[in-house]
């Protein structure tokens, strides 16, 4: 039943054969491009101090257990591409390694999630706007023939997991405790551009 209704949605959402032009660049753009927006983010709220340095580290936390745990199961379980199987068209190059989860979805749903759920204003305006944007990533992986639709649920899943878990009282306190840390390391690699006011320190 699951996998009769994974088969329906990849027909439904996977591109035509024929897909050329500004179509198919947008679509790998989505694909390839928008994950960078990810570290890009994280970054920014590092930079920018004070909490949002806190949630940037809960986020990076909640994806890179999440990733972990996708290739736990992808070692454990291998669910082959839909190119793999011959199925849909394709329209991206990839490996043949297992699909379930997604990465790319894994990555921005977990740092949109634990931004856009936290008490810092900034963090949660650049996770609302990622969301969506989660969404399109999802979407063009599926629509390029990389990924099936069940490979998106299970990011989300996982991704959700993930952001709950560093939001619990025992990970928040773990991130606290760690912070100072990271925050040391960052003066000393970054310390000629801290000193020079161009950076916060």
């Amino acid at each position: 039943m699951f996998e009769h209704l994974n088969l329906i949605l990849f027909s439904t959402l996977n591109a035509h054969a024929g897909l050329t032009g500004w179509q198919l660049v947008g679509a790998v753009f989505a694909a390839q491009w928008l994950i960078f927006l990810v570290p890009l983010s994280l970054v920014m709220l590092w930079l920018g101090g004070g909490p949002g340095r806190e949630v940037a580290l809960r986020a990076f936390i909640a994806a890179a257990c999440a990733l972990t745990l996708n290739g736990l199961i992808g070692h454990f379980w291998y669910s082959p591409r839909p190119f793999v199987l011959e199925i849909g068209q394709t329209f991206l190059l990839h490996d043949a390694d297992s699909s379930f989860p997604s990465d790319h979805a894994t990555s921005i749903f977990s740092v949109a999630l634990v931004l856009a759920f936290s008490q810092v204003q900034e963090a949660r305006r650049i996770g609302w706007l990622l969301l969506p944007l989660a969404l399109v990533v999802a979407w063009s992986r599926v629509y390029l023939g990389v990924h099936w639709p069940k490979d998106m649920a299970g990011a989300l899943v996982v991704s959700a997991a993930m952001a709950w878990l560093v939001q619990t009282p025992a990970l928040r306190a773990a991130c606290a405790q760690l912070l100072p840390l990271m925050e040391s390391v960052y003066r000393r690699v970054l310390a000629v551009p801290i000193g020079r006011g161009w950076l916060r320190p």
